[in-house]
């Protein structure tokens, strides 16, 4: 069984058609890429996944923790987020006059429990749990080497650092499913040597179903397992990196030729 499931999702904005009745999943434990040219529906998918946008038609279902169907595509952002999903934006979305472990700690927010009075108090049970969600934070911070960057201001960091203090704020929710939206954009070579890595760790030893969107196909056909191409609103082919890289008509789409060879 997948981790999650897009049956004849569509998306529209006015005229235009963003997805065009996708089939597509995720399957537990395996880092996806979703590739295709500007405009093919990439991050419109994660905008669907995430709740930031509702579809038109057709379904998400999340397959969670606790053996239930989850129907995404019924709720808003905060009860997915809480369900397993998180994740990082194209654009860093941080909270810029607040330090890494300030940002960290908000990131843990859905898991904390007790009402204004007993935050207020901070005595007892209240006390231990947040003692607990401060450890979550603290293990990711040791896992994404982000300890000297901790009490720094996040809007005072380097783009690249910017880019992995998001990362470890989406890793604090403890999600079963990570969507990353364009990572190593505006990065230099060094820096995505390095986010890649981390995606891969935290894949590999953290157990975590990633879905990543990137524009540097070398970076992408490194780290995938899978590889899903869109190209407006459709799915246009899917396999493993070296099938997909070889794949006609994904190379067509990022040429700009018509499909089936029209423009030849």
């Amino acid at each position: 069984m997948p981790l999650l499931e897009l049956r004849d999702l569509t998306l529209r904005f006015g005229g235009v058609t963003a997805l065009a009745g996708l089939d597509m999943e995720v399957r537990r434990g395996e880092l996806l890429a979703l590739i295709g040219p500007n405009g093919a529906g990439k991050t419109s998918v994660l905008n669907c996944i995430s709740g930031l946008c509702r579809p038109g038609s057709g379904t998400i279902t999340l397959h969670g923790r606790d053996g239930e169907r989850h129907a995404l595509h019924r709720l808003p952002p905060h009860r997915i987020a809480a369900l397993g999903v998180a994740r990082t934006f194209q654009n860093i979305e941080l909270f810029r006059h607040m330090t890494v472990l300030e940002n960290l700690m908000l990131g843990r927010h859905l898991h904390m429990r007790g009402g204004v009075l007993a935050g207020g108090a901070y005595l007892g049970r209240q006390r231990r749990r947040e003692i607990e969600q401060r450890r979550q934070v603290e293990e990711v911070i040791d896992f994404m080497n982000l300890e000297p960057l901790r009490n720094q201001v996040v809007g005072q960091l380097a783009y690249g650092a910017q880019r992995l203090v998001e990362m470890a704020r989406a890793l604090t929710l403890d999600p079963a499913l990570l969507l990353l939206d364009e990572p190593t954009a505006g990065m230099n070579a060094e820096e995505k040597e390095s986010m890649a890595r981390f995606i891969l760790d935290l894949h590999e030893e953290r157990g975590i179903a990633v879905l990543v969107i990137d524009h540097d196909i070398d970076v992408i056909m490194d780290i995938a397992d899978r590889v899903v191409v869109l190209d407006f609103g459709r799915r246009i082919g899917e396999g493993a990196p070296a099938e997909v890289r070889a794949d006609r008509a994904v190379i067509d789409a990022y040429l700009g030729r018509a499909p089936n060879g029209a423009g030849d």
